[in-house]
């Protein structure tokens, strides 16, 4: 009789303790953020991560009755691990929403999961353009590269750039900064007399350097992937193009925020279009620059991190929206649409497309109390993706 007793306990404790832990699992709100934390691209992984858990940290692990958790993990930028890892945190984790993808193809790996766990991606770095094409399920709250690069064509030639050799990281986002510079500046009456393209992994852009200085262009327009600025600023100078009177211009990745007073005087002086400055005058980024210059030891906020904290933000309120349901598909509604003040300025997240429309700048890098900033010096409002206004 004790016997029975006893296991009869056992037993009723066993299902009062799964309940309990299905229920601390409901009140969970999971967010898988995959990232490169090591590798060529680690200041990116390094730059979301700090950007997500200010944002937590300035508005509580809480939301709608549900207890957020992060959960990272290291692609070091090989798709085939972000496929791998994004299943294990869908299938073992149960995360509720997917988040990260610092480059292109990591964000293709994955978007087939997304589709058929339909879980929410929130790419908050990798910018071609037909990424949000890949799932319904992806939103974008970094930046596509036609929109900055549009709007750099559009500059030069009203500015006595006329002939323009272009360099840049041969894959998706450098194809994309390719072709939107080139039609828009041949549109605008200027002309690129050689299109360079540079491997990916472990890049030498001395000889293709040496190849623009022989080319006597106006300007060489730059995409690169963040990281990899400083090494092209640095073999621009030793190959002597700033002596020789070209001018360097290009995507705000090449005067990377994280990067930039690495760069040397060099910089001063060059010319980029981005969404995102460390210098962006208004009251909002002040507070985010000094809260997160302060959380991490005096780190410069890029527009990586910026990618990141909004995407957090797109997630905390579609969550808000749909009351703690957590279901894919309520999620998905609630980002779609939203709009807000970002540190970068105002954005919204477009329902049609799920990519972000936002303002992108012109800006110069100027040298102030002997450090380097990007200085906004023109704006172009609104700007949506020109990969999908066509």
């Amino acid at each position: 009789m004790q016997k029975r007793f006893f296991l009869h306990a056992i037993a009723l404790a066993t299902v009062a303790f799964t309940a309990t832990a299905t229920l601390a699992q409901d009140n969970t709100f999971k967010i898988g953020l995959i990232l490169p934390m090591t590798g060529q691209q680690a200041t990116t992984g390094r730059q979301i991560e700090a950007a997500a858990r200010l944002y937590m940290a300035q508005n509580g692990d809480t939301v709608a009755g549900k207890k957020i958790q992060l959960i990272v993990k290291d692609d070091t930028s090989l798709p085939d691990a972000t496929r791998r890892l994004a299943q294990e945190l869908v299938v073992n984790d149960k995360v509720n929403v997917l988040a990260g993808f610092g480059i292109t193809p990591s964000a293709l790996a994955t978007a087939p999961i997304a589709t058929q766990s339909k879980t929410p991606m929130v790419v908050m770095a990798a910018a071609t353009s037909s990424i949000t094409q890949a799932s319904p399920y992806i939103v974008r709250t970094s930046f596509t590269l036609p929109q900055a690069s549009v709007a750099l064509a559009d500059w030069a030639p009203k500015n006595g750039i006329k002939k323009v050799v272009t360099l840049v990281s041969d894959y998706g986002p450098g194809i994309d900064a390719e072709k939107y510079f080139k039609e828009r500046l041949i549109f605008n009456g200027g002309q690129v007399t050689e299109a360079l393209r540079v491997p990916l992994r472990g890049p030498d852009f001395a000889p293709f350097l040496q190849k623009v200085r022989d080319a006597k262009p106006d300007a060489l327009f730059v995409f690169v992937p963040s990281g990899a600025g400083a090494a092209v600023m640095k073999q621009f100078a030793e190959r002597g193009l700033d002596k020789a009177g070209i001018k360097l211009i290009g995507t705000g990745d090449v005067t990377d925020d994280d990067q930039l007073n690495d760069m040397g005087d060099v910089a001063v002086g060059v010319v980029t279009s981005h969404h995102y400055s460390a210098a962006h005058p208004s009251a909002m980024n002040k507070k985010f620059v000094e809260a997160f210059s302060k959380a991490n030891k005096g780190l410069r906020p890029n527009f990586m991190a910026v990618g990141g904290y909004d995407g957090m933000r797109v997630i905390y309120e579609a969550l808000k929206t749909s009351k703690g349901q957590g279901g894919g598909d309520a999620l998905l509604a609630g980002m779609k649409g939203q709009i807000f003040e970002s540190p970068r300025g105002k954005m919204f997240i477009d329902a049609q497309t799920r990519d972000v429309v936002q303002d992108i700048y012109l800006r110069k890098v100027e040298k102030k109390d002997g450090q380097l900033y990007n200085v906004e010096f023109d704006v172009i409002k609104d700007v949506k993706d020109p990969g999908k206004a066509k």
